[in-house]
């Protein structure tokens, strides 16, 4: 697998990507920051193929909405940050790796108690 192949599995078609970071860039500077860092955050833990690229464009409709709105950055992800990306990731995972990943551990407990009994 290429790189080229590598990326375009993790943030699909480049133009959908060029396109949402040309939006990001036009957010006011708070806003930004923060897009980038969930952004950052969702790209370590769960950006999951195809359905990456609506996944970033439906955080940058998001802050577009709350800076037209002139929404404080901490209304939109609340107190927790964490918290925000994982619920906003889980909107998207299901089906994915990281739902793959979390069936399996709940397996595993299970197993490892000795009670058979499965998460499926």
């Amino acid at each position: 697998m290429t790189i080229a192949d590598l990326a375009s599995k993790v943030i699909g078609d480049k133009r959908r990507w060029k396109a949402y970071k040309a939006r990001v860039e036009r957010l006011p500077a708070g806003h930004r920051t923060a897009v980038e860092a969930v952004e950052r955050y969702l790209m370590r833990f769960g950006a999951d193929g195809d359905s990456a690229a609506s996944m970033f464009e439906d955080l940058a409709d998001l802050f577009e909405r709350a800076a037209a709105h002139h929404q404080p950055v901490r209304e939109v992800v609340g107190a927790d940050p964490v918290e925000f990306a994982e619920a906003f990731l889980r909107n998207y995972s299901e089906g994915g790796w990281i739902a793959r990943e979390r069936a399996r551990l709940v397996d595993a407990i299970a197993r490892a108690e000795g009670n058979g009994r499965t998460a499926s």
